[in-house]
């Protein structure tokens, strides 16, 4: 992984010398494997990239290790799903009222200090789990605790990969590569954490978490760019959240990307949730398949992220959004009635590839389309439909597994993920309708192409 890294920032570093600081140069000029990392010519964002590399392994590793300190403490499918409802509902709550902050204040400050509270509350369970302190009621405080500050921190860094991308044509590479990167780390931090776990336990896993927020914070402290927000008459708190929400809602593209996001967090969250129990009681392994498993969709999803990043332009995403929502919900399908772990991982590949495409593809396509005075508040409500959907999924989930089973509870959740697909794909020709404007006046689309 290092040395693809380094390959990774070397070719970044010549593509940036080539292109020096022209932000209108001919896109067409980057061919080859040049074209899957042309954000990286940028230098802050290929700061922030690289700073999130080390934290986002140490991320998934800690959100391993979670849950299954959380199966080992109770044995129970409902505080599995407890535990994710905590971490998560404050994103849920809370992530509407920071979008208007992420649109007045600093954005870059703003990660800087949830970046470092992150830092401390993996410190904090570290000690408590090493010290054999730890109890299920702790882990669901601490896990409140970092879901209000991911309320702010999530959509802070989707709107400032904005800041920090200067050729605003390379935007869509670099969500792609954010994606890419999320599940790198996805695929490598739970097959990590998994054998930790064995090893040595889970305490181990939430220093290492601790402990590689460094390197985002160093790239944060190196950025040198000026945010995007305009200054201006400022309206109050509440009049702005409701501006907000009125744009959202009454802009049919974004408002129907973010309902199948709602939809497809509500009900794909059990697949993720209750994996603990696939990977013990019927898949019949340990820490390390459950690791294996999370891996094999990270493998999936940095697939989807490189298929992402080699696409040039948003047009066509809608086709790409359904077909890639119906590998996601009947790979969920597929899974939940499989017994055999090599066939469990083929299958959770196909989903991790269908989810990250489907998360990626509308948030390039929101992204391109919003208002730039409206990014922080848009972005902090696709926070809420990605997270803020979880928690409420996983507490279904728990209960639901609780009374039926696992299995059960993976394939509704799986079959409703479908349906979602096909009702979005009716959709289609009324948002292509509404969006051709937009992307001829952004210039993405020639004047004479109507389709």
């Amino acid at each position: 992984m290092a040395e693809i890294s380094a390959i990774i920032y070397y070719m970044a570093i010549a593509e940036s010398r080539k292109g020096s600081r022209l932000h209108h140069s001919n896109e067409s000029e980057v061919k080859g494997p040049a074209l899957l990392v042309r954000a990286l010519r940028s230098r802050n964002y290929r700061l922030f990239f690289m700073g999130q590399s080390v934290s986002q392994i140490g991320n998934w590793m800690q959100m391993v290790a979670t849950s299954w300190l959380v199966y080992r403490l109770t044995g129970s499918p409902f505080y599995l799903g407890l535990v994710a409802f905590s971490s998560q509902i404050p994103a849920f709550i809370f992530s509407p009222l920071a979008g208007v902050l992420l649109d007045r204040w600093n954005r870059r400050r703003i990660l800087i200090v949830t970046q470092t509270l992150m830092m401390i509350q993996a410190y904090v369970l570290a000690f408590l789990t090493l010290s054999g302190l730890i109890t299920v009621w702790e882990i669901i405080t601490l896990n409140v605790v970092m879901g209000l500050i991911t309320a702010f921190d999530m959509p802070g860094r989707q709107s400032f990969v904005y800041d920090i991308v200067e050729r605003k044509e390379d935007l869509g590479n670099a969500i792609a590569l954010n994606s890419s990167l999320f599940n790198a780390a996805r695929m490598l931090g739970p097959s990590i954490a998994g054998i930790i776990v064995a090893r040595v336990g889970e305490g181990m896993c939430f220093l290492v978490n601790a402990l590689s927020f460094t390197a985002i914070l160093a790239a944060l402290l190196a950025i040198r760019t000026f945010s995007a927000v305009k200054k201006g008459e400022r309206t109050f708190l509440l009049s702005a959240l409701k501006e907000g929400f009125s744009y959202v809602f009454g802009f049919l593209p974004i408002k129907s990307l973010l309902s199948l996001i709602f939809l497809t967090s509500l009900m794909g969250v059990p697949a993720v949730v209750l994996m603990p129990i696939f990977s013990s009681t019927i898949l019949h392994g340990g820490p390390e398949t459950l690791g294996f498993l999370l891996g094999a969709s990270g493998v999936g999803a940095l697939a989807g992220g490189f298929f992402l990043a080699s696409r040039r332009s948003v047009l066509g995403f809608g086709r790409i959004i359904v077909v890639a929502t119906l590998l996601y919900g009947g790979g969920i399908v597929a899974f939940a009635l499989s017994r055999h772990l090599w066939l469990s991982l083929i299958l959770i590949m196909i989903t991790g590839f269908g989810m990250m495409v489907q998360f990626a593809s509308c948030n390039t396509l929101i992204q391109t389309v919003v208002d730039e005075d409206k990014r922080g508040r848009t972005m902090s409500l696709y926070t809420t439909s990605f997270m803020g959907a979880s928690p409420i999924g996983a507490l279904i989930a728990g209960g639901l597994a609780t009374i039926i089973g696992a299995p059960l509870t993976v394939l509704l959740g799986g079959s409703f993920c479908i349906a979602g697909a096909l009702a979005f794909a009716q959709k289609l020709p009324v948002l292509r309708e509404t969006l051709f404007p937009v992307y001829k006046r952004l210039g993405i689309m020639p004047e004479g192409i109507g389709k």
